[in-house]
């Protein structure tokens, strides 16, 4: 007998992609199409199709080889794990090399569906979507760096703009340099004049896509002793970035911190990702460099979707998604923030539109440490959050939810449990996931964490500028010393006198 485990949506049924690209061949399985996908499964191998594709203009035939083989695994893969579709996308290499269209015969076969081959411009289009669909506004140029090509395209909003596939993948510019860093840095910096588009990103930000670069992200957080291990949204400051890419872009690696955990594979195209970014922000002069985790495979899942789901927040999406999965109610949760929305009201306190999402996000989060021990409570909840595959949200947004939750378990002003997460947050935010830990400690015991409960209770002022929080006559039992205690920190963080009374 097979049991299905509950920490599974069931409402969810899984999909694969397969993304054959010119370095990497990567299998994903998805939990299902979503807003905020989940992985199921995720494997790669790094087959190396484009080498030599610069001299040959073939696929390289032991790569192919290898390849083959892969993707007979890859589909058992798939079908063991429920796939109800198996989507392959190829780019690059496949789409170029003379034996490219003999190469994808093969495979179709093997995998048993049709590959959908991207041209350089569908490519950069599916590129561009797992960039707008996982930063909230996007703003800026994104460049998906894979083994064979390089995609600009200028995004703003969910709005696509000017776009451009270039030869500047890293295994194709290991090729046409001859393996010399230096040439490396003159070829890209020919090819991209033609990207003359690069100027309307001044000042604006620069999205980083690929393996390459992710890779060359996370030696740039091990330099900095980053506190943050999350590759999604990490930026990189231009200030004191220049030596690090020069010192990588020359191929000095032994000496960087953390290279061992990039394989050797990757790391020798280290130097040409380097190479490329640096001229990059010569030509485009940003004002900052963001990791994105998700490129053209999400990209490709987001079209899927319908308009309405397209439209959602991922961020809430998700949140709402690990409420379902780990909170003791949902309904509980959605109550949580509309009341502490209602609050800050009451308080006349102004949030900003990104403040609110994270609120929300939040309330939603609250409870999913609730399982483990009290005393570790927030410290679960928090390393949850921190580290969970959340999009829609930068660092500093991390940083509050997390440092929220940890104050509603622990107390709001114990901040010796996270001193990593407090180097990212601002002074605002912090004294923000303070008010929300507050008014989270007050209404849980009033609630017991179950939902009914919330939506009867009111603010209500006084004359003396003090407030009263007010309990419904039906609900009088609930008050207590406990609850008077929690409201009276709140008092104090909010810098306003309230009281807990029942009503007449």
């Amino acid at each position: 007998m097979i049991a299905n485990s509950q920490g599974r949506l069931q409402d969810r049924r899984p999909l694969s992609v397969i993304d054959i690209g010119s370095n990497s061949i990567r299998l994903v399985i998805y939990e299902g199409i979503a807003r905020s996908p989940t992985v199921l499964f995720n494997e790669k191998m790094l087959a190396g199709l484009g080498r030599g594709i610069v001299s040959t203009g073939k696929l390289d035939p032991g790569a192919v080889l290898r390849a083959v083989q892969e993707l007979r695994r890859f589909r058992a893969l798939a079908e063991q794990a429920g796939s109800e579709s198996l989507h392959v996308i190829a780019t690059a290499a496949a789409r170029e090399a003379i034996n490219g269209p003999e190469f994808i015969r093969r495979a179709e076969d093997i995998l048993g569906t049709e590959i959908r081959v991207l041209t350089g411009r569908e490519e950069a289009h599916y590129s561009a979507l797992g960039v707008t669909s996982s930063f909230h506004a996007a703003d800026g140029i994104g460049g998906d760096l894979g083994g064979g090509s390089l995609e600009l395209f200028d995004v703003r909003g969910e709005t696509i703009g000017d776009g451009i596939t270039l030869p500047l993948g890293g295994l194709r510019l290991q090729d046409m340099a001859k393996g010399s860093p230096a040439d490396a840095v003159k070829i890209a910096r020919r090819e991209l004049r033609r990207a003359a588009f690069l100027e309307n990103g001044r000042a604006r930000t620069f999205y980083a896509v690929g393996g390459t670069w992710r890779n060359l992200a996370r030696l740039h957080m091990n330099a900095t002793d980053y506190p943050l291990a999350v590759m999604h949204h990490y930026e990189m400051i231009l200030e004191g970035l220049a030596p690090f890419l020069r010192q990588v872009a020359k191929g000095d690696l032994a000496q960087i911190r953390g290279i061992e955990r990039v394989s050797k594979n990757r790391r020798a195209l280290l130097p040409y990702g380097a190479a490329v970014l640096q001229e990059i922000i010569s030509s485009m002069q940003p004002s900052k460099i963001v990791v994105s985790a998700l490129g053209v495979r999400e990209g490709y899942l987001y079209s899927l979707l319908a308009d309405d789901e397209k439209s959602a927040d991922p961020l809430i999406s998700a949140a709402e998604e690990l409420a379902r999965l780990r909170a003791r109610s949902l309904t509980h949760a959605h109550e949580l923030a509309a009341w502490t929305g209602e609050t800050l009201k009451a308080f006349g306190i102004e949030e900003t539109e990104e403040e609110a999402r994270y609120r929300v996000a939040a309330c939603l989060l609250a409870d999913i440490g609730w399982r483990a021990h009290p005393e570790y409570r927030g410290t679960q909840s928090l390393n949850i959050i921190s580290h969970a595959s959340f999009i829609g949200i930068d660092h500093p947004g991390r940083a509050f939810i997390s440092l929220a939750i940890m104050f509603r378990h622990e107390g709001v002003f114990d901040e010796a449990i996270a001193p990593g997460l407090l180097q990212l947050i601002p002074p605002r935010y912090l004294e923000r996931a303070r008010l929300l830990g507050a008014m989270m400690r007050v209404v849980y015991l009033l609630s017991a964490a179950m939902p009914g409960v919330i939506p009867l209770l009111r603010w209500e002022p006084r004359e003396d500028g003090s407030m009263a929080l007010v309990i419904p006559p039906s609900r009088a039992a609930l008050d207590g010393e406990r609850p008077a205690g929690r409201l009276a920190v709140l008092s104090k963080v909010v810098g306003r006198n309230l009281e807990l009374v029942v009503g007449s």
